[in-house]
C-alpha cells in the first residue's frame, strides 16, 4: 500500500472542485484512497482554517490519519509546513516518514538535512531513496553534507551510493573532486553515478586532478 501511495503522490486530473471543507475532511479520512487523494490537493485554498485542521489531525494516534494530514499539508505554500514535515521524519510509522520525505522534496528545508541523511542510510530501500531525493532537492545546501558521507569510512554503502546519486543530480562544482575520487575507487555502481555527475558538469572522461 505504501508504494502505491508514493506513486500517487501527485495532483490528480482536473475534475469537480469541492468547495466545502467538511466534505473534504470527510473524504480525506474516509479510508478510500482515491477519494482521499482527490481531497488532499484541495485543502490549501481554504487557508489558515484548513491548515489548522490538518495540523491538528497530524496529532492523531492513527498513522493513516497522520499520513493523509501530511499529504494534504504538502500542498500548502506555507513556511510552517516544513516544520510538520520534519516532525514526520521522526514518526514511528515508516509510511509517515516516507510521506514526510516526499513532502520535503516540494518544501526543501536545510533544517531537515540531519534527519534526511539518517533516512538515506536506512536499510529500507524506499525510505533511503526518498531521503536521497529530498536531499537532492536542497541543491548546493546539501553538497557539503553529502561529501562528508562519501568521505566517512564508517558510512554504510547504501548511504554512500545515495550521496553519489544525489550529488550527480545536484551538479554542484564543489562536488567534482569528491566525485572524481569515487570514480577512481568506488564500487561499480558508485563509479557509474560519479561518472554521470561529472559528465553532467562537463568533466566527462578527461583527466582531472582533484587536488
Amino acid at each position: 500500500m505504501a508504494g502505491d501511495r508514493q506513486r500517487r503522490f501527485a495532483r490528480p486530473s482536473p475534475g469537480k472542485i469541492m468547495t466545502d471543507l467538511d466534505t473534504l475532511l470527510a473524504d480525506l479520512t474516509s479510508g478510500d484512497e482515491s477519494r482521499a487523494e482527490a481531497a488532499a490537493v484541495q485543502f490549501s485554498p481554504f487557508g489558515q482554517k484548513a491548515f489548522y485542521i490538518l495540523a491538528t489531525m497530524y496529532a492523531n494516534p492513527d498513522p493513516d490519519m497522520r499520513w493523509w494530514a501530511l499529504r494534504a499539508l504538502s500542498e500548502f505554500d506555507e513556511p510552517r509546513v516544513s516544520n510538520l514535515l520534519r516532525l514526520g521524519l521522526a514518526d514511528d510509522s515508516p509510511e509517515v516518514q516516507a510521506c514526510a520525505a516526499l513532502g520535503l522534496r516540494k518544501h526543501p528545508d536545510p533544517k531537515a538535512i540531519p534527519q534526511l541523511l539518517d533516512l538515506m542510510a536506512s536499510s529500507d530501500q524506499l525510505l533511503s531513496r526518498l531521503g536521497r531525493d529530498a536531499l537532492a532537492a536542497l541543491g548546493k545546501n546539501a553538497t557539503p553534507h553529502l561529501v562528508r558521507v562519501l568521505e566517512n569510512p564508517k558510512a554504510a554503502h547504501n548511504a554512500k551510493l545515495g550521496a553519489v546519486r544525489a550529488l550527480a543530480e545536484i551538479k554542484d562544482p564543489d562536488s567534482i573532486g569528491p566525485l572524481f575520487k569515487v570514480f577512481q575507487g568506488g564500487s561499480g555502481l558508485m563509479q557509474y553515478w560519479a561518472e554521470t555527475g561529472l559528465e553532467a558538469m562537463g568533466i566527462g572522461m578527461v583527466f582531472f586532478d582533484p587536488n
